[in-house]
């Protein structure tokens, strides 16, 4: 029995990240990690970075070093606890940390380094470790289970993810891959959502569902190529919302028309203009909140609006037919800029995709 309790946390680098690794432990002690680590659950595995993997060995071997127990040793060890014996809890948990990296294999493809997982499945364990009692039946391995996998799926849906997942996804999620992997060893293919849908017996829907919510955001910061200089997301995606320059000049020019027409009515006109349109950054008003702030009907506000539209649609068609030679010439150098920039813009963003062809 230790003398003293040892650290619940694998140590790791401060560099180390998350990859995938091996098959779930069994139930025998685990004194050769590195051929644990080597295999493989399925050909599209991804390697574990060294660090990780070095880290993760020294781990496993430490564990490996406590027995584990049987059902004597653990009511005898859970009387003890319960008496408040801290060596004997310290051993109960240190026999059981092969328990939680074996459920922590399940949740490695979500989001966390499984260094981490471990860690969270550790809190898990000692929850368990302390509320166990032999007296209702059922050994503490069977018990413990629970308390790891909820300490697990909390981490994953609070932290592996910008948008959080509820915790009931992320045990659905769960399960939808490790079916995954079963149906693809089975059939030497990756199985289609319907084949999924029947091993699960869940609705195709509900299939497409999880995998949609299961994908994890991109940066846009993060490289696009392998090498240090290449270009990053967020440089070669567009941002549909955006507006081009070609547009906003347009837009520009339709405003400062827009606002000389509207300046050109008499002051109550050009009010309820601007109220009712929202233009100049205002709020869009009803003809009846329009009317409140004149002490008129809404009637009376739409007869104004009509009134003053009426003016401004003269006074475009004036404006048409006296147009100079002069006008004319620069209303046509204007639109010979704008197809140049027009040109430019486009030129632009066909840049990426001629990339990505390449």
């Amino acid at each position: 029995m230790p003398a003293k309790s040892k650290s619940l946390r694998p140590s790791r680098n401060a560099d180390d990240s998350a990859a995938p690794v091996a098959a779930p432990l069994n139930s025998a002690p685990l004194d050769t990690p590195p051929s644990f680590l080597e295999k493989s659950e399925t050909p599209a595995a991804e390697p574990i970075a060294h660090g990780e993997r070095s880290n993760l060995q020294l781990y496993l071997q430490e564990i490996g070093k406590t027995a584990l127990l049987t059902i004597e040793e653990e009511i005898t060890l859970a009387r003890r606890i319960r008496r408040g014996d801290k060596a004997a809890r310290d051993h109960m948990i240190q026999a059981n940390l092969r328990l939680v990296v074996k459920i922590a294999m399940d949740y490695k493809d979500f989001g966390l380094p499984l260094l981490d997982l471990i860690s969270e499945g550790n809190i898990g364990l000692i929850k368990a470790v302390e509320r166990f009692d032999p007296r209702k039946g059922g050994k503490l391995s069977t018990y413990a289970a629970w308390w790891i996998k909820q300490s697990i799926k909390r981490a994953l849906a609070n932290q592996s993810k910008t948008i959080r997942l509820p915790v009931h996804l992320v045990d659905k999620i769960s399960k939808m891959r490790r079916t995954a992997m079963q149906l693809t060893e089975q059939l030497g293919r990756e199985p289609t959502d319907e084949e999924l849908a029947i091993e699960l017996q869940i609705p195709t829907s509900k299939v497409a569902h999880l995998k949609s919510v299961s994908v994890r955001p991109a940066s846009l910061d993060a490289p696009v190529g392998e090498d240090g200089d290449s270009s990053t997301f967020g440089e070669i995606v567009g941002d549909e919302n955006a507006v081009s320059p070609y547009e906003g000049l347009r837009e520009k020019n339709l405003n400062s028309d827009l606002s000389a027409m509207v300046n050109s009515l008499d002051k109550r006109e050009a009010e309820i203009i601007k109220l009712r349109f929202g233009l100049e950054g205002r709020d869009e008003l009803t003809l009846e909140e329009v009317g409140r702030r004149f002490n008129v009907t809404r009637e009376r506000i739409r007869q104004l609006e009509y009134l003053a539209l009426s003016k401004m649609r003269k006074a475009m068609a004036a404006n048409e037919s006296v147009r100079t030679l002069e006008e004319i010439e620069d209303e046509k150098r204007a639109r010979e800029r704008m197809a140049v920039i027009r040109e430019f813009v486009e030129s632009k963003s066909r840049k990426p995709a001629l990339a990505g062809s390449n």
